[in-house]
């Protein structure tokens, strides 16, 4: 398929990595794109650049400045302070503003921000415009199908954000209210792909190389969005990208091999955030991981409670000298 473009940027591959906050930070995505993932977003950042200042926004606008294109999001409903964070992410170096208005989470959609947003189409336009018109990088848009199953407005929405000037967009699978719940509505996804000139990325419910493939042909997007499916599984972004060439998703992981992501991921962790965040950050990628290994309950159990880094690192090193050569991973 033809590499996709947002703005002057072609990325070297149609998978990338949704923003997912609380997982997708800089050692996470610096791990996707070992693996080949086309664009990794920072997690979601609030637009309230007075908040700024505490440990979890310098976390998440730690910027990915030696990956191009450097792509932020930023998530908020007063136009004029989305493009007061918008310049401020420029300053820092992104060359991608990405607009969250995906988000179903109730803390987000409580300050009308996130999807809360798809209520208020004039809203929607107004934040769109000034942010726009606020940098000189491009400007995307990540979007649901509509606020709930009677109000699909996603096309609607898709139009407007082209009208803007809005020059990718991002469209999960579901409704709001939907969250993740459900099907992913792939067909509506295609509707949008239809109505619209600019590149869609579709996104929802993409595990599996095989998967990926059948979303492509049914949405006819330009490129897919990997969120939970990446999730202590990032090596997903090689398999597709195999799946896509050759028909195959390669050679299977090697034990030594996942033990090592697993280590390396770890230190990161703990380096990026210090032992003791670091320590609490891993757990919630410890459990990804053991989703797709064998044998790993008893593991998974022990290596949540611990509570310094050597221990995790101990106990992960021990659970592939237990389990010897004959591990796989877990369908």
């Amino acid at each position: 398929m033809p590499r996709m473009k947002i703005g002057p940027y072609e990325l070297s591959s149609p998978f990338v990595l949704a923003p997912m906050a609380g997982v997708t930070d800089a050692p996470f995505r610096r791990l996707c794109r070992q693996f080949g993932a086309g664009m990794t977003t920072s997690e979601m950042t609030t637009a309230d650049t007075s908040l700024w200042q505490t440990a979890k926004s310098r976390h998440r606008l730690d910027l990915d400045l030696d990956a191009e294109p450097v792509a932020v999001q930023i998530a908020g409903s007063d136009p004029e302070q989305m493009a007061t964070a918008a310049r401020a992410c420029v300053t820092r170096g992104a060359q991608i503003i990405d607009i969250n208005m995906g988000c179903p989470a109730k803390k987000v959609c409580r300050k009308l921000a996130g999807s809360a947003l798809l209520k208020d189409e004039q809203l929607v336009a107004k934040i769109l415009r000034t942010v726009v018109a606020a940098v000189d990088v491009p400007v995307t848009l990540k979007m649901r199908t509509g606020w709930d199953p009677e109000h699909r407005n996603g096309e609607a929405i898709a139009r407007l954000a082209e009208d803007c000037g809005i020059q990718a967009l991002a469209v999960h699978g579901r409704t709001r209210a939907c969250r993740y719940r459900g099907e992913a509505e792939f067909e509506t996804i295609a509707l949008i792909k239809n109505a619209v000139n600019i590149p869609v990325l579709a996104n929802g419910d993409i595990t599996t190389a095989e998967k990926s493939l059948e979303v492509l042909r049914v949405t006819n997007a330009d490129g897919l969005m990997i969120g939970r499916g990446a999730q202590g599984r990032p090596w997903l972004f090689r398999e597709l990208s195999n799946y896509s060439l050759h028909g195959n998703t390669g050679t299977p992981l090697e034990k030594n091999e996942l033990r090592d992501i697993m280590i390396g991921h770890l230190g990161d962790l703990h380096r990026f955030y210090g032992e003791a965040t670091g320590v609490r950050v891993a757990r919630k990628h410890l459990i990804g991981y053991c989703k797709h290994l064998v044998n790993a309950d008893d593991f998974r159990y022990r290596i949540v409670r611990v509570e310094s880094a050597q221990e995790q690192l101990r106990l992960t090193q021990e659970y592939f000298n237990r389990e010897g050569g004959g591990i796989s991973l877990a369908a």
